[in-house]
This record gives C-alpha cells, sequence and structure tokens, in this order.
C-alpha cells in the first residue's frame, strides 16, 4: 500500500517544492554519462530525474506505482520523450533491456518483505543488459537515524500561501522505521503515515547474490567516499550482473 504522500494528488503536487534537485540526482545523473543510454527509473515518482535524463539524449523509462506522481510527471520539460509506466518494481516487465537501471529516493526501503526485495531483483537481473550497471541506495541503518529523522519547513505556493511541513521519527522496531509527514495548508492539514526498512548491508548483498547480482562498488555518500560501516549515512550500491 502506498502512503498518502504519494498517492494524494494535492501532496504530490507540492513534492518538487519539498524534494527539489539535489546532490542524489547529481550523482545519479553523472553515472548516465555522454553517450546515449537507455534507461530504467525504478520509483521515478514526479520524473525530476527522467526528464534531466531525457534532455540529455538518454532512452529513459520512468516506472512508478503512483498515478498522482507519475500525472506530475507527464508535465515535465521533455516528458514527451520519456515512456512513462504505472507499475510496481516486483512486477514490471518490458521487451526492452537497460544500459542503467536506476532506484533514487531511497525507493528500495519501502520494500518491506524479502519476497518484495527478491521480486525486484530477479526483475533487475532479467532486464539488466549483460554490461549494464544497476545503482539504489539505502540509507546506513548503524547510523543515528532517530537523532537525524525529524524536520520542518515551509513550502511556498505562492505569495499567499505557505504549507508548513514537518516528518516524526514514531519508532524504530528491529528493521523498521515507523514516521509520519503532517502537511498544513492554509484550507486543511493531511498526514501521511510511513514505514520504511532498514536492512544491513550484509542482508542486501545474500538477497543481490541470490538474484545473481553482485557488488561491484559501494560508496557511502553522494560525494563518492568510501563506504564506512559505522559513519556513512548511505550505503549507495554499484551492482552488475553475474557473468
Amino acid at each position: 500500500m502506498l502512503d498518502e504522500h504519494y498517492l494524494n494528488p494535492k501532496l504530490a503536487a507540492i513534492y518538487d517544492l519539498d524534494s527539489p534537485w539535489s546532490v542524489d540526482r547529481d550523482f545519479y545523473l553523472a553515472l548516465a554519462g555522454d553517450s546515449p543510454k537507455t534507461i530504467l527509473d525504478i520509483g521515478c515518482g514526479t520524473g525530476l530525474l527522467c526528464d534531466a535524463l531525457a534532455a540529455q539524449g538518454h532512452s529513459v523509462t520512468g516506472m512508478d506505482p503512483s498515478w498522482s506522481m507519475l500525472e506530475i510527471a507527464r508535465r515535465k520539460p521533455h516528458a514527451d520523450k520519456v515512456n512513462w509506466v504505472r507499475s510496481v518494481a516486483q512486477h514490471f516487465e518490458s521487451n526492452l533491456h537497460f544500459d542503467l537501471i536506476i532506484m533514487t529516493g531511497h525507493a528500495f526501503q519501502v520494500l518491506l518483505e524479502d519476497d518484495d526485495i527478491a521480486a525486484t531483483f530477479a526483475m533487475i537481473q532479467r532486464q539488466i543488459e549483460p554490461d549494464g550497471l544497476m545503482v539504489f541506495e539505502s540509507r546506513n541503518p548503524a547510523f543515528n537515524w532517530k537523532e537525524h529523522w525529524d524536520y520542518d519547513l515551509d513550502i511556498e505556493l505562492n505569495a499567499d500561501a505557505i504549507v508548513h511541513e514537518s516528518r516524526r521519527f514514531l519508532s524504530m522496531h528491529g528493521n523498521r522505521l515507523i514516521f509520519e509527514l503532517q502537511y498544513q495548508f492554509p484550507d486543511e492539514t493531511l498526514i501521511s503515515s510511513s514505514e520504511l526498512r532498514f536492512s544491513p548491508r550484509s542482508e542486501i548483498e545474500a538477497l543481490l547474490s541470490e538474484a545473481g547480482l553482485y557488488v561491484d562498488r559501494m560508496a557511502g555518500d553522494w560525494d563518492g567516499s568510501l563506504f564506512n560501516e559505522t559513519a556513512s549515512p548511505e550505503m549507495i550500491f554499484l551492482v552488475r550482473k553475474n557473468p
């Protein structure tokens, strides 16, 4: 089940305002390089990165399970150059094979069960070119997320309207973090509750291996620095298909 902040059209409409272009998108855009590639963006959301990749001449498929997010994506400047597909990662099928498959925005962490992750990795193994690259990130569970999770920000809709957004850590049970997003619009308050999985590196690598994939290299942050088990906030996996 998708969370309200993905499903609700009113919240999808402000997604690019509270999650604008960022260093992680710079990282993924640079991975594509200059030569044209066939690219799959899993959980593309409002299509900000797909649009940038299409502008550089890549053949892009943007896949997301939310109609609301895809409706925003279809309004991007280069949207007509992107193949937009509504699907969950576990069930995605295409006649195409991809040079680069990406899963950004910590979308991997919404896969809560082993079966969901296994099905997603199996799909990637089927759809990626033999020499292709798959890249995704998951937050490092050893990092102190409780201390760094909460935030408050104001989103300016226009000169007369501001939305106050807050994120609050609620609990951590095993590898599951529960949190709440609250959006205070001028006319109403909307609340979205969420659950994310915080898998350790060894668990993710084992599931990749079962799918016939392996970690070619790993970074710990968006500057490309090496992963540090205790200090790195991110686990960025650069994955390839077994020969």
